[in-house]
């Protein structure tokens, strides 16, 4: 597999994550015959990462991560100092992530959604309202609508928004999880949404677009990330 790389300094590099990709495995996990994740990848192409980060033996480099099915940008650190750099931008909200999504139905204007996230008991998904919840947390997530769409299906209006969203938080799944809990999932997002959709995506429409954050010398960069095929052929079915 290849991974496009969209800049590269001393101190990181920053890749386009092709959806259907892992960032990097699980504790414990074996990988799959064939089966290549980011951080794999990176550590053949960048071999200083290997001692870089909280778990080098696990995630060499990694400093954020987008779910597996999530295109876009992310920056993998080449040494320790910018590691605990960026690391501490996420930490205090200094680091400005944009991502582009598709939901369904109407959703017109800009708006924020803040309510915590927890795990569902015994299962791997996230909610902000279910009972016994574990590990609950604050989540924000910012949105602006782009553009609407109407499509039709058994004779009836079927509308879809595009999204320009900024999570101000950083929750697994956070996205997915809040526009779902609006009535507006992500359209292709079978653990948060309906099963199938009409527009043929083999994965969730959420895609992060660009990643802002200070570099070691004070200067403030934005790295952004083409739409990738199949989204783009997803809006123009729709166009």
């Amino acid at each position: 597999m290849t991974l496009k790389v969209i800049m590269k300094t001393k101190d990181f590099v920053a890749f386009n994550k092709p959806a259907g990709v892992l960032v990097h495995r699980a504790y414990g996990m074996k990988p799959r015959e064939g089966e290549e994740v980011l951080s794999d990848i990176a550590l053949k192409l960048f071999p200083e990462i290997r001692t870089v980060g909280d778990k080098p033996e696990e995630r060499p480099g990694i400093i954020h991560r987008l779910d597996k099915e999530t295109s876009g940008v992310i920056v993998v650190a080449r040494n320790q100092k910018f590691f605990d750099f960026l690391k501490e931008q996420f930490k205090q909200h200094n680091v400005e992530k944009h991502y582009v999504a598709l939901v369904s139905g109407k959703l017109l204007g800009m708006g924020r959604i803040d309510r915590p996230i927890g795990l569902k008991p015994g299962t791997t998904r996230r909610s902000v309202r279910a009972r016994n919840m574990k590990m609950v947390k604050e989540a924000i997530t910012d949105y602006r609508a782009k553009k609407m769409f109407v499509s039709e299906s058994m004779g009836r209006a079927v509308y879809y928004t595009l999204l320009e969203v900024i999570p101000r938080t950083g929750r697994t799944h956070q996205i997915r999880v809040h526009f779902a809990a609006m009535g507006h999932p992500i359209v292709g997002d079978t653990m948060y949404g309906p099963s199938g959709n009409a527009l043929g995506l083999t994965r969730h429409f959420l895609h992060a677009e660009s990643l802002e954050f200070s570099t070691l010398g004070g200067k403030r960069i934005r790295i952004e990330a083409d739409l990738p095929d199949d989204l783009k052929q997803a809006l123009e079915k729709l166009e």
